[in-house]
């Protein structure tokens, strides 16, 4: 049995606790200001009024930063107009109080830890909020609004916090740079001179690509039926397949090839995706191994895939609707237990926008969504490949190649994105408009018409084309891929077959 919870006695309360502030290190910090201007270009760029504890500290604060960004000095001197007539001011002592707090001021040397310590107390105070906000939720229990949510909310609101939180960034040094270039010239050589990226495992597309780069949002968009999950799966396997770690210098370990795979199946179920990869690895068609119609000699081979497959690093997350919140919070998880090297979104369309936001049309949601991606390719430095569904839009032009054009209506996945590309199979449409013969079209003609057809079928038969149709550091073009529509599975053209 529980115990019973403990009763507080009569006449006896905890005690009450103030919100985390420390007046004194405001008032150096603003002191430090006012007597040296210096001091305010070393917390300018993350401190700001509302920081400050004490609203009169809010507001001094912010005339120095209107003095400063004109030019202006900003002393007890310059100041004194500004808060004449202030009557939050007259209340600490008016201007008599900027002198005293000049008298406080700390070096300029240590202005800097002043405002980092102004900072942090504000987020404690923010966290404070936040959590008693989630706790007053819980209590609630809004009909609309179930546990779940609520959490994704919650999350949603730490991740603002932490992300407007932070005061890292600014401009680095050349020689910094110049430095974090040259390892990734280094890996490159090491890699036969591929690019640090993750690998896709085709040929041309890696040659195009240089791999995937870290904090890339790579969009892979198409109509239904071109093949996108099969793609993206493949480039899943391929990259898990090559994953490999080698000792470093500090005596943890290093990648060095391929990733550890994070795969969020918005529409397929994690089954039907093992299934899928399994099907693709063996050369066994997906639909003879969900109906058991396979013979006694193909199960070893299944059993064998099977087992190999297993070893390979990918994590399948099935959550329908999931929100980029939960998503996030799912692949930092990831990343701190098996150390996450690249994610895949299928699809983006099935991205759930986040708890408590409203957008007046879908359009705004997506462009949310997007940014999203892009935060979270930042944020934990891998790859993000996300599928997209492209609009029939294209379906009413003569030539069905999708075009970036496409995908204007779809919020800001144009320019968010570090990479577009396309999936378009020709034979898809070309074995769905078979000519027929027209009432007043003679048989010589027609039978020209039929023959014209059946060549263009034939120099399209088993070929994928990717158009890379946007790349930041990279050239634009198409690479031509082999599609073996009975496994769903892409793999590399003869060199010869390629040329274009």
């Amino acid at each position: 049995m529980r115990a019973p919870p403990t009763r507080v006695p009569k006449g006896i309360r905890p005690l009450l606790r103030r919100l985390p502030h420390n007046v004194d290190a405001e008032m150096a910090l603003l002191g430090a200001i006012l007597v040296n201007n210096r001091a305010f270009e070393r917390i300018s760029d993350f401190l700001r009024p509302e920081h400050f504890v004490l609203a009169e500290h809010a507001r001094i604060f912010e005339a120095c930063s209107r003095l400063l960004e004109r030019g202006q000095v900003a002393d007890p001197v310059t100041l004194k107009a500004w808060f004449e007539q202030d009557e939050a001011l007259a209340t600490v002592g008016g201007v008599t109080y900027l002198m005293q707090l000049a008298e406080c001021a700390t070096t300029t040397i240590n202005a800097g830890e002043y405002g980092r310590l102004v900072h942090d107390l504000y987020l404690r105070r923010e966290l404070i909020d936040l959590g008693e906000g989630v706790v007053n939720r819980a209590y609630t229990s809004e009909v609309d609004e179930d546990a779940n949510q609520q959490i994704e909310r919650a999350e949603q609101g730490l991740y603002d916090l932490a992300t407007r939180g932070t005061h890292d960034g600014g401009f680095v040094a050349f020689h910094e740079t110049m430095i974090s270039a040259l390892h990734i010239a280094e890996a490159a050589h090491k890699r036969q001179g591929l690019l640090s990226g993750v690998p896709c495992g085709f040929r041309d597309l890696d040659s195009k690509l240089g791999g995937l780069h870290p904090s890339d949002l790579v969009i892979l968009a198409g109509r239904p039926s071109m093949g996108k999950t099969a793609l993206a799966t493949n480039m899943a396997f391929n990259a898990a397949r090559a994953y490999r770690t080698e000792a470093g210098t500090d005596g943890g370990q290093k990648v060095v090839d391929g990733a550890v795979i994070g795969f969020f199946s918005l529409e397929m179920s994690r089954e039907q995706l093992a299934t899928r990869i399994l099907a693709e690895q063996t050369r066994i068609p997906s639909d003879r191994i969900r109906r058991g119609m396979l013979g006694t000699d193909k199960f070893p081979d299944l059993v064998a895939g099977s087992r190999e497959l297993q070893r390979l690093p990918i994590y399948i997350d099935d959550t329908p609707a999931l929100s980029i919140s939960a998503m996030r919070t799912r692949a930092r998880r990831l990343k701190r237990q098996h150390g996450l090297g690249m994610i895949v979104v299928d699809y983006l369309q099935l991205i759930a926008p986040s708890p408590g936001s409203r957008h007046d049309n879908r359009v705004q949601e997506l462009s949310e969504i997007t940014r999203g991606l892009k935060t979270l390719a930042k944020e934990l430095e891998v790859p993000v490949l996300a599928l997209s569904q492209l609009s029939r839009a294209v379906e009413q032009r003569e030539d069905k190649r999708p075009q970036l054009a496409d995908l204007r209506e779809s919020g800001t996945i144009e320019q968010d994105a570090d990479v577009v590309m396309f999936i378009f199979r020709e034979q898809y449409y070309l074995e769905r408009s078979e000519p027929s013969q027209r009432p007043d079209e003679s048989d010589d003609k027609f039978l020209k018409r039929h023959e014209d057809w059946m060549q263009r079928c034939e120099r399209a038969h088993n070929i994928g084309e990717v158009i890379i149709a946007k790349q930041r550091h990279g050239p634009i073009g198409t690479v031509k891929l082999f599609f073996e529509g009975e496994f769903t599975r892409f793999g590399d053209l003869d060199p010869r077959e390629n040329d274009g």
